[in-house]
């Protein structure tokens, strides 16, 4: 009897080991043959799930989003206002060293959506839904008294995502500069720009 291959487990086998790959290795050590090799699969068999490179990447991008988005919900499942959106930001800054990995996937994914509309377009769908939350938080915080009166939620909200993105990049590159406590630091200072004075 022919074994039963389960396609959609092996699609996401070979996604965590271009993660753990890039991780490590980043883009330009993330190669066909190494990543099939991580997975404990031939070379040969990646083709059939990702034909390129670039949408075995795209797929990588989308399971490292699909994570944080995951750890966003439990930490904001029983918060509103401003708390939820602080508990978003610690899930989105790279505290710790598997969030440290996750950004160095989303910085990898950057290099080619730069060049690729199709990653570009996945990452602006991305970040819009990121706004939204962001917005519908800062939103509700107004309604609470806790927002500053003069903040101008789409411009506050694109200021705070700006900083976290920007994060992940210097966390990535000059780790020491960069650490949980300095990141802590500066994400009181960006939240307490939008409190309202008690």
């Amino acid at each position: 009897m022919p074994k039963v291959v389960d396609h959609q487990q092996r699609r996401q086998e070979l996604v965590e080991a271009t993660w753990r790959i890039i991780a490590r290795h980043g883009l330009s050590g993330a190669t066909m043959r190494q990543i099939a090799a991580e997975a404990g699969f031939a070379n040969g068999a990646l083709k059939p799930y990702f034909p390129t490179k670039a949408e075995l990447i795209e797929a990588t991008y989308g399971f490292v989003f699909d994570r944080t988005n995951r750890r966003v919900e439990v930490a904001t499942r029983d918060l509103d206002g401003l708390a939820a959106l602080e508990a978003f930001c610690r899930e989105v800054l790279p505290l710790d060293a598997e969030r440290l990995d996750e950004a160095r996937v989303v910085i990898s994914f950057w290099q080619e959506a730069a060049h690729d509309p199709r990653g570009a377009e996945l990452n602006n769908v991305s970040m819009a839904q990121w706004r939204h939350s962001m917005a519908d938080w800062m939103g509700r915080a107004r309604e609470a008294g806790e927002l500053e009166p003069e903040v101008e939620i789409p411009a506050a909200g694109d200021v705070l995502l700006n900083f976290l993105l920007g994060c992940q990049v210097s966390a990535v590159i000059d780790r020491n500069a960069t650490t949980p406590a300095d990141l802590e630091r500066q994400l009181a200072a960006q939240l307490d720009r939008l409190r309202a004075a008690r």
